[in-house]
């Protein structure tokens, strides 16, 4: 159990977060995102656009299964939950912490829905990927951080290295 992967939602902070927290750890980090598209020499929201959302997922899953690391914060796409054998592998690599954020506080930080990347099914709202992917996220979880828009990075990095000294 050396590496430690944050879930969340697109905009709760995995990325922004898990880099500041795998400086303060002495880890790598490791954008799941971004490796997605190093592999497939894509954008996230082209290989959605082009591809569609079951291979988008397939794509995701492919990628995650191919992380072999040690010592770093993995931060995956907000829909790698929607995939056992992506979530398994990364339970295997460590514990998982689930960055949770309020619907209310997601609709404020998630203005680009139809070009971030975000990966939902044609007709699904925003409302709609939050309500399936919430009790999956908690499923996978070794421990829940609540992420409030009140909280500055410091405050979330330091809820954040509570909840994973206490996995440790």
């Amino acid at each position: 159990m050396d590496d430690l992967t944050l879930i969340g939602m697109p905009g709760s902070g995995k990325s922004s977060v898990g880099v500041v927290l795998a400086k303060t750890m002495g880890y790598g980090f490791l954008d799941a995102d971004l490796l997605i598209q190093s592999q497939q020499g894509a954008l996230l929201q082209t290989l959605l656009d082009t591809h569609g959302l079951e291979r988008f997922l397939d794509m995701e899953e492919q990628a995650i299964l191919s992380i072999s690391c040690r010592r770093t914060v993995i931060a995956p796409g907000g829909s790698c939950v929607l995939r056992q054998g992506a979530m398994e592998h990364l339970k295997a690599l460590g514990p998982v912490l689930y960055l949770r954020v309020s619907y209310p506080a997601l609709e404020r930080r998630i203005t680009d829905l139809a070009t971030r990347g975000i990966a939902f099914a044609p007709g699904q709202s925003l409302r709609d990927v939050y309500d399936q992917r919430e009790p999956l996220y908690r499923r996978w979880a070794d421990a829940v951080v609540d992420v409030d828009d009140a909280q500055d990075l410091a405050a979330t990095l330091a809820a954040v290295q509570a909840a994973a000294a206490r996995l440790y």
